[in-house]
């Protein structure tokens, strides 16, 4: 390796787009070209988010998603997608359509549940927990809450009932009060875990080391929430069907609310373990082994272990990607074939 470090590869569990691409672009080719990109980032596996759009426009995109699934992939391997979308409460909508928000209906996604692995949910909109319920009994489909305007009981009780994350904790969410500790409370009291964009906008870094202090090592994951203008420069760009502008590196909607990263997965690696005193192999754990425990996949990835397939990255001291190994084969290899 050169002197340089050898740490397992990063699984990026919310992930719209990057490279120009989208999740939800309805060229099937798209993801493939995503997938072929994140190696550079030192991504060996990820989940495909969606957006809410029209139910239509989500099943030709979960559609995507399995038939990647089927091919040999030359990239970072797809796992299955991440449902962010259209069971959130319109008053933390986010980036999201606001007329294309539904109640929750396990009949809308009972065809593509096979392959999706979370779905963020706003438990306290009508029908919530009864569909927390209904999923939990999926094994393979992890519950998130997220996009929600729910109380501390609420989420509370959303967790006694499944729950087992917060999508992009602090965002999209009723914050910490003294006197009403919010979803943000119900997760710093609880040991489920929480997705963090740690891209020094959607979060001060010094809410990053009040986290680390409350939650641990083992229970945060970092997260892009990348949309397609990653890697892209400034300029316009399109997110579920509304108009995003990226100036320094700052993606917004025209009334200023934020929309997804441009963040790299190793920068917010980086980011992390420069703003807190985590260390280097917990920040990596972070992005490794952390999202393959919630996805119930330690057994198969995460960690460097005999046994496990060898998703490895080769980084410098910056974490700047220098070589990314898909299931035993550097990327260059693959590239060849």
């Amino acid at each position: 390796a050169g002197g340089k470090y050898i740490a397992p590869g990063f699984i990026d569990i919310h992930i719209h787009g990057a490279f120009g691409f989208d999740a939800m672009d309805e060229d099937i080719n798209a993801l493939k070209e995503i997938s072929m990109r994140l190696l550079e980032n030192g991504v060996t596996a990820f989940l495909p988010t969606t957006i809410t759009m029209s139910k239509e426009r989500i099943w030709k995109a979960l559609y995507n998603v399995r038939a990647n699934m089927a091919e040999p992939n030359m990239g970072a391997c797809i796992l299955g997608a991440h449902l962010e979308g259209p069971f959130i409460s319109p008053k933390r909508k986010g980036a999201h359509l606001e007329g294309e928000i539904v109640k929750p209906d396990s009949s809308i996604i009972k065809d593509y549940l096979d392959i999706i692995k979370i779905i963020t949910i706003a438990p306290e909109i009508q029908g919530g927990l009864d569909f927390i319920k209904e999923i939990k009994k999926q094994e393979k489909t992890v519950l998130s809450i997220g996009h929600s305007n729910a109380t501390y009981e609420e989420a509370i009780k959303a967790i006694d009932e499944g729950v087992a994350s917060a999508t992009h904790v602090f965002n999209a969410m009723t914050g910490l009060h003294h006197r009403d500790p919010g979803i943000v409370g119900a997760i710093l009291t609880t040991d489920i875990f929480c997705e963090l964009i740690p891209d020094l906008i959607h979060v001060h870094p010094a809410v990053f080391r009040i986290l680390l202090k409350t939650k641990g090592t083992d229970r945060i994951i970092l997260i892009t929430d990348s949309i397609r203008a990653a890697s892209m420069g400034d300029g316009i760009y399109d997110l579920g069907g509304q108009s995003v502008e990226i100036s320094c590196g700052c993606a917004k909607l025209k009334d200023g609310t934020l929309a997804g990263s441009v963040v790299k997965l190793n920068e917010a690696v980086r980011n992390f373990m420069r703003s807190t005193d985590c260390g280097l192999c917990n920040a990596v754990k972070m992005a490794s082994l952390n999202p393959a425990m919630l996805l119930r996949i330690d057994k198969e990835r995460g960690s460097l272990e005999k046994g496990k397939y060898a998703d490895i990255v080769i980084f410098d001291e910056d974490i700047n990607i220098s070589s990314t190994i898909v299931q035993g084969r550097r990327k260059a290899e693959r590239n060849h074939e």
